[in-house]
């Protein structure tokens, strides 16, 4: 799988205006993009911390996967994203190594990137995003 880098923490948030407003005062990040993702009923916002990112993740609908999460869990951490070259070849290692996914085949996510999750019961508690450029645009 080989991953190049932690691309992003994830950050399940009920507010996200006012989430904004906590990470750019409290630690003077800037936030550089606002976005929702329709499909995923999510709304989010970035901030970079040097070559990793914060994403923050509004649910658009309580029946959405972030609405589920914050109902269930709460507020907080929503799953850590590792940039991998290619995420198609990421999930047929992955179950190729017996690794649950949730993704079998790759789906657009925020910011362009093609993503694909890991089943969290497969790793130890942790939802596990894999994400790279669309191969078209390599």
């Amino acid at each position: 799988m080989n991953p190049t880098h932690i691309e992003h923490i994830g950050l399940a948030v009920k507010n996200l205006e006012e989430s904004i407003r906590y990470w750019e005062t409290i630690f003077g990040l800037k936030c550089y993009r606002v976005e929702e993702v329709a499909d995923q009923k999510v709304r989010t916002a970035f901030f970079r911390v040097g070559a990793t990112k914060i994403e923050l993740l509004e649910s658009t609908d309580p029946a959405g996967p972030i609405g589920k999460f914050i109902e269930k869990r709460g507020e907080g951490m929503h799953h850590i994203a590792f940039a991998v070259n290619d995420v198609k070849e990421a999930l047929a290692d992955a179950t190729e190594k017996n690794i649950a996914v949730i993704d079998q085949v790759p789906r657009s996510g925020a910011e362009g990137l093609e993503i694909a999750f890991l089943d969290p019961r497969a790793t130890y508690g942790v939802l596990t995003e894999l994400c790279s450029t669309p191969q078209s645009e390599k």
